[in-house]
């Protein structure tokens, strides 16, 4: 969401949303408002706040990673795939794909060599 913003987007609703909700959307985008799903808000700011989905604990090591991206984190370090992360998560890849990204961006990786190193070197991952 936050990087459709920043590529200039001026709403953002969740999937599902229906025809009424879309079209009301839309002319309320045309006529200059931002418009975002009651979700969508509650997200972005409890992501300002500082709350989004984590309880912060003091030493944390990735303090803006969601308890699910440290998760997936972890599992990166430990070799698995995204097919491999889907499924043991019960998650889609797609959903996968938007975690792992979402959690290279918010480390400051490229790759997932480099995730897994730091995966390691925050004790994710167990060496046995």
């Amino acid at each position: 969401m936050f990087a459709a913003m920043r590529a200039g987007a001026r709403g953002y609703l969740v999937k599902g949303a229906d025809q009424e909700r879309i079209l009301a959307a839309i002319r309320a985008v045309a006529s200059g408002e931002v418009v975002f799903g009651r979700a969508v808000a509650d997200q972005a700011l409890a992501f300002l706040t500082g709350t989004a989905g984590r309880r912060r604990r003091s030493g944390d090591p990735f303090p803006r990673l969601t308890d699910r991206e440290v998760e997936v984190l972890g599992l990166i370090g430990r070799g698995f795939t995204n097919a491999d992360i889907a499924r043991r998560l019960v998650l889609s890849e797609k959903t996968v794909r938007n975690h792992v990204s979402n959690v290279f961006t918010k480390i400051n990786v490229m790759d997932r060599a480099h995730a897994a190193v730091r995966a390691r070197e925050a004790g994710l991952v167990s060496d046995g």
